[in-house]
């Protein structure tokens, strides 16, 4: 087994998303290393499992896509000149993967992973609610609850001490205004 330098946590899956055709994928490098194992025992897991990854589970990277991951994250570097072409994992496949690499780390990896996808959902639709809600308390309560989820998506060692939330209707756009002050975690 690969051994397991990184820090999991939620910011860590969230900075390893890459939208490619129109959806948030982990490129199976990333999912490797997140899962602390070597990439091919990913791609054996596809191999493997053919019927548990099917259609819009996975993709295969173009080499337009392939050159695009290279060109715009450093950490994709090193599959620049690798002969094999990059698969990229959606959330079903990662949720499918999860059901095949099983370790206590690949099990805490998934958790994580889960919850990552959730609070970016449960953000999108409370952004999309505020936007249609006539309400303006209920539209405060929407978006002190996005300013949250952001604050759980964006801080580590951080809590927040305050929030600030303002909204602003000009005709028919909506404009958001979020402030989070966030104070270093008092380590114990």
């Amino acid at each position: 087994m690969k051994k397991q330098n990184l820090r999991i946590n939620t910011k860590t899956i969230e900075e390893r998303f890459i939208v490619l055709r129109g959806q948030e994928v982990l490129i199976d490098r990333d999912v490797a290393e997140l899962y602390g194992v070597e990439t091919k025992r990913v791609n054996e897991a596809v191999k493997n499992n053919p019927e548990k990854f099917p259609e819009g589970y996975y993709f295969t990277l173009q080499s337009s896509e392939k050159q695009y991951v290279v060109e715009n994250f450093d950490r994709m570097k090193p599959i620049k000149k690798s002969t094999m072409e990059p698969r990229a994992f959606t959330e079903k496949g990662l949720y499918m993967l999860a059901t095949i690499l099983k370790s206590p780390f690949a099990t805490q990896t998934t958790i994580l992973i889960i919850e990552t996808f959730a609070k970016l959902h449960e953000l999108a639709r409370n952004i999309q609610s505020i936007q249609n809600e006539p309400d303006k308390e209920k539209q405060k309560g929407l978006l002190s609850r996005a300013g949250e989820l952001l604050n759980d998506l964006i801080s580590v060692n951080s809590e927040a001490s305050e929030s600030e939330s303002t909204i602003e209707l000009n005709l028919m756009a909506v404009k958001i205004k979020h402030t989070i002050k966030r104070t270093n975690k008092k380590k114990d």
